[in-house]
């Protein structure tokens, strides 16, 4: 890893494969000075969760043109915010960020009072090429994406104010992605997630009535059911969940019950990595066109969770989509128009 720094004092790191040094250039952009706590964050005292104002984000960029990429290489030190000619795997801190600076981590608020947005949200490239995708990497390429995910939580955990650190990836312009260039984000929460306190309540709940891990039982439970199984090996099962929410969802979880990518070793990291691009080149095979879709690494600090990946897309057939109405968005009560066991069958013949 080599470390660099943009014009504006952000943190620029390159991920380089084996025999291939990055070559910097200084970052000659008029950007304007950082100002820290751009964002607020406000305790929805009706639902305990916290929510994140940030209205610098409404500048950030949008579908630029190819040329002008701010995520292709800059060898000028002009154009991009990654000065180079080249790189590997790239990992920088959000110009537009939701979450910046130093804090501590939150706990319930019980009045109109705001606080800073504190904490760390980062940008990783996973290619200098415009036109690829993570299904399409060469296989050591996506292993380093890997292996920078955990590098990036390793780093972010050790951070005063940092609760949860998220990888996700949210690809296609359905998805509301504004830079086509694949990419993904890591954000370093100040308070764990709702999504992660559910799964937790869940898991302490289900090891208190049947004393068993609840995500161990879940995965040898889909195992030995057989129907929405997608794909596994001596590691990993990629299944379609029972109780799926969206027309596409699938969840890649390790044998092993572990917290996070940081608890893995080599031989499961290299499973992982491999069994990650043959579901996401599934799911590119299933229309004319690329599928849409928003993958999230679920990573625990500790306790009851089990590390695992949920694939998830909006695309319901080849000409519709489906949107988050009022049962999903105001409810949060799910209405789903495929049936899991279908979609497990059709991923399993792609």
């Amino acid at each position: 890893m080599t470390a660099w720094t943009l014009a504006d004092g952000r943190d620029l790191l390159f991920f380089n494969l084996p025999g291939r040094e990055p070559a910097p250039v200084p970052d000659l952009r008029p950007l304007p000075p950082r100002s820290e706590s751009l964002s607020e964050l406000r305790f929805d005292q009706t639902t305990g969760q916290w929510v994140i104002v940030a209205p610098a984000r409404q500048d950030r960029t949008y579908l630029p043109p190819r040329g002008e990429c701010p995520l292709c290489p800059g060898p000028t030190g002009l154009t991009s915010e990654i000065p180079a000619p080249d790189y590997d795997v790239a990992v920088f801190e959000n110009r537009f960020a939701s979450l910046s600076g130093s804090g501590h981590v939150l706990s319930v608020s019980s009045d109109f009072s705001g606080v800073p947005g504190s904490g760390r949200c980062e940008v990783i490239c996973f290619s200098s090429d415009h036109d690829s995708s993570f299904a399409s990497l060469d296989p050591a390429q996506a292993r380093l994406v890997v292996e920078a995910w955990r590098h990036r939580t390793s780093d972010l955990l050790s951070r005063p104010g940092i609760a949860q650190v998220f990888c996700f990836e949210n690809r296609g312009e359905e998805i509301g992605v504004t830079l086509t260039h694949p990419h993904g984000q890591i954000y370093g929460y100040p308070f764990l997630t709702p999504r992660t306190e559910q799964m937790l309540r869940q898991a302490s709940s289900y090891r208190e009535r049947h004393g068993g891990d609840l995500f161990t039982d879940l995965v040898a439970q889909e195992v030995d059911d057989g129907r929405r199984v997608v794909l596994r090996d001596s590691m990993f099962t990629a299944f379609v969940p029972f109780a799926a929410r969206w027309p596409v969802e699938v969840h890649i979880y390790p044998h092993r019950s572990v917290n996070s990518l940081l608890d893995l070793d080599a031989a499961e990291l290299d499973a992982f990595s491999a069994l990650y691009q043959e579901v996401l080149q599934r799911l590119d095979r299933m229309y004319d066109a690329p599928l849409p879709y928003m993958a999230g690494l679920h990573q625990f600090p500790e306790g009851e969770g089990c590390f695992h990946v949920e694939i998830i897309s909006t695309r319901r057939s080849a000409d519709k989509l489906k949107y988050l109405a009022s049962s999903e968005s105001v409810m949060d009560a799910f209405i789903n128009d495929v049936v899991p066991e279908a979609l497990a069958e059709r991923l399993r013949g792609l």
